[in-house]
């Protein structure tokens, strides 16, 4: 919805939840917009689950005044931060129960003080936050619910994967200890008796999970940081390495400017160079990263990580010639 279209909405909550019966005559000359427009808002509020009541008797709307919130004492900033979240940042990630949120937004705003909900849809008004890329998830709510579910009550999962790794479909018994979003993607981290192991499954590739009348007793101690340890983004490959990168002056200062792993550091030379130092599991994650700077970074250290990217430059020319 646009900010606007919230606006509206609001004002039809606050005014449906006075206790009042309004036609849509009433809500027309109230929110100043058309009938078909009115009508359209309020299938919205139906799809967000907000329990309006229409009485065919008189021909009017109204809302249990029980539903909502009491009015809540947020400064505001506080309110601001709230609904910038809601409304402006709820399509920039998969987040599950999109529509809770949104409806969680709503009733906030409809009990903050009028000076403070003005303030605050006039600013959100002027803000754009970009949408970003990220995996598509199919049902995301119903997955991530049964996920959040076993990891609560400590209840085994039997899943359907499609799994790039084994590049086939698999079945597996899971005890799921975490749910993880991070590079555009959520992913669920647990013991998998397929692979007798601790291993992470990207959500959006789960086909099926059901939870099994089986509760596990391991996990409690888990931590999602120990886990992922100093890998580069997911995947630990056991083995630490070293790793010196040169980046040119012209992506220098915009590669530096990022904190891309906890064990970086940075040393500016004066010809505008800038030579990044990590110390990091696996040379697979990162590699990809570096391929992606072309020909505006060295790889100083180690040799294998240098040899590993020239296999890759060299397929990649030879790939191209043949076009």
């Amino acid at each position: 919805m646009k900010h606007s279209r919230v606006s509206r909405i609001v004002n039809i909550l606050t005014t449906l939840q006075s206790g009042r019966k309004y036609s849509p005559g009433d809500l027309e000359k109230v929110l100043s917009v058309s009938r078909r427009t009115v009508f359209r808002d309020l299938k919205e509020l139906q799809s967000i689950g907000v329990p309006y009541k229409y009485e065919a008797k008189s021909g009017s709307y109204s809302i249990d005044p029980k539903f909502f919130l009491p009015p809540i004492d947020l400064n505001l900033h506080e309110a601001l931060s709230l609904l910038m979240l809601v409304h402006k940042m709820r399509n920039h990630l998969p987040m599950p129960y999109k529509n809770s949120a949104l409806l969680a937004g709503l009733k906030l705003e409809n009990n903050l003080p009028i000076e403070i909900r003005q303030y605050c849809q006039s600013s959100l008004a002027k803000i754009t936050v970009a949408v970003d890329q990220h995996a598509t998830i199919k049902l995301l709510d119903d997955i991530y619910n049964t996920i959040q579910r076993a990891i609560r009550k400590k209840l085994m999962l039997h899943i359907s994967y499609s799994s790039l790794y084994e590049n086939s479909d698999i079945d597996t018994t899971l005890h799921p200890y975490h749910l993880l979003y991070k590079k555009r993607a959520w992913y669920a981290i647990g013991h998998s008796s397929l692979h007798n192991s601790v291993r992470t499954f990207n959500v959006g590739r789960i086909q099926k999970a059901e939870t099994l009348d089986k509760y596990f007793a391991d996990g409690d101690n888990f931590d999602v940081q120990e886990y992922l340890g100093r890998a580069w983004c997911l995947i630990p490959e056991g083995k630490l390495y070293d790793i010196k990168l040169k980046f040119s002056p012209l992506v220098a200062r915009n590669v530096a400017e990022v904190m891309w792993h906890s064990t970086q550091q940075a040393q500016w030379e004066k010809d505008g160079f800038v030579i990044l130092s990590f110390r990091v599991d696996g040379l697979g994650e990162i590699g990809w990263w570096i391929l992606g700077y072309g020909d505006q970074v060295q790889v100083l250290a180690p040799a294998a990580l240098r040899k590993k990217l020239l296999e890759k430059a060299l397929n990649f020319i030879e790939i191209h010639k043949k076009l």
